[in-house]
């Protein structure tokens, strides 16, 4: 160990005091020792992690004799996870049809999910638009509100996807005056177009099958609705084509960074490319998939899909996706612990190795939403770290510590 790295060690030992570490809140500076650390391309055994002002220092095996501040007994220690498409705050928005909670308590417990989760960033989806993917009035509050409650917090922890229906005038409108008072801010934004018949809902009969067990309908209530959110699309055409030549125009413009939401096939990922976009969501096809490696674009793919095996909406296979190469990272969607729980599959499965299966949810996310900041165990990246037990069937959160 270089002497100019002992005695940082040793003037951190001095000012840091375990014992004495607010609940859930690391100090700045700290020495966390006898970790299994999981760098972009290995394993390190034994290895002791230096964090200065709330920045990585130095990454090494941890010397014989030498102290630490926390010990952390064998556990795997990983970048902190980075989640570029959740569903967590719209859910503990809304945690039964026709029951909602205040903005702020949906928030609090939503950072909680997805802290016990091992996720240290966390883009939330939020919905600009009038209606939900299947159709159903969304109510109060609105987007706006919610974002703002978001941005309130003041935290590089929460972000904000900002999930626009191309066809919905109003969510636009919405949109259009937060991209305008964001400044200079980049904002990243994801659009997209569930009504059935492309895309996630290429078949109608999943969505029918979602309103009989997501929403109560009889079967007749539900194809009745499917038929009539199906030929709505096409009463909003000419807006659709205005929205998104409107985020075109942004995107060139680099005001904000541009996801295509469930593209499926080759003219889906074109369309996108031409525009600016920068990520392929959700790829529904192997085609589009592949279609956008080529094209430059980066892919994002569903955890619970990869998690699970397969996709609940009858898409192509996360894990078919990753075992050609196609995918870059990992969001967990509707389910926060899907994200390392895909990890361990993968790597179980001999898909990946863990340190690639682990980057799938690290540094792949956030090359997605360009933080070049986070998403691996390195000397002057911030010091979002996971502690995990990697050894059972499924995995175990240990400890989540953000910089």
């Amino acid at each position: 160990m270089a002497a100019g790295t002992a005695a940082s060690v040793a003037a951190t030992a001095k000012r840091t005091d375990a014992s004495g570490w607010p609940l859930g809140r690391p100090p700045a500076d700290y020495v966390l020792g006898h970790v299994r650390a999981v760098l972009p391309d290995r394993i390190v055994d034994d290895a002791r992690i230096v964090v200065r002002s709330g920045i990585i220092e130095a990454i090494e095996p941890h010397p014989p004799g030498g102290g630490a501040d926390v010990d952390g007994r064998g556990a795997m220690c990983l970048p902190g996870l980075v989640d570029v498409h959740g569903d967590a705050v719209g859910r503990e928005l809304r945690p039964r049809p026709g029951a909602s909670v205040p903005v702020g308590f949906a928030l609090a417990a939503a950072e909680g999910r997805v802290r016990a989760a091992g996720i240290t960033t966390a883009f939330q989806g939020v919905a600009f638009q009038e209606r939900s993917a299947v159709g159903l009035p969304i109510g109060s509050p609105p987007a706006e509100h919610v974002a703002d409650a978001i941005d309130a917090v003041g935290s590089s922890a929460m972000q904000i996807l900002h999930r626009v229906d191309v066809r919905c005038a109003v969510g636009a409108a919405a949109l259009d005056s937060r991209i305008a008072a964001a400044g200079d801010r980049v904002l990243v934004v994801s659009h997209e177009d569930h009504t059935p018949g492309q895309g996630q809902y290429a078949d109608p009969a999943t969505m029918h099958r979602w309103m009989v067990e997501g929403e109560g309908m009889s079967p007749e209530e539900a194809a009745t609705h499917v038929e009539w959110w199906r030929s709505s699309r096409d009463d909003r055409t000419e807006v659709g084509h205005r929205t998104l030549a409107w985020l075109g125009e942004l995107a060139r413009a680099g005001r904000i960074r541009l996801f295509g939401h469930d593209p499926a096939t080759r003219q889906d990922v074109d369309e996108l490319v031409d525009r600016g976009g920068a990520v392929a969501e959700f790829p529904t096809t192997l085609e589009a998939a592949a279609h956008a490696r080529r094209r430059g674009l980066l892919v994002v793919a569903g955890a619970p899909n990869a998690m699970r095996g397969g996709s609940h909406a009858g898409n192509v296979s996360a894990g078919e996706l990753i075992a050609a190469g196609l995918v870059d990272a990992l969001a967990s969607d509707y389910l926060p612990d899907a994200q390392l729980g895909a990890v361990v599959r993968l790597a179980a499965d001999g898909s990946c190795s863990l340190p690639a299966a682990v980057g799938l949810v690290t540094s792949g996310p956030a090359a997605a939403v360009g933080l070049g900041d986070r998403g691996a165990i390195g000397p002057g990246l911030r010091a979002d770290l996971v502690l995990a037990d990697l050894d059972g069937a499924w995995p175990r959160v240990l400890a989540t510590l953000t910089a």
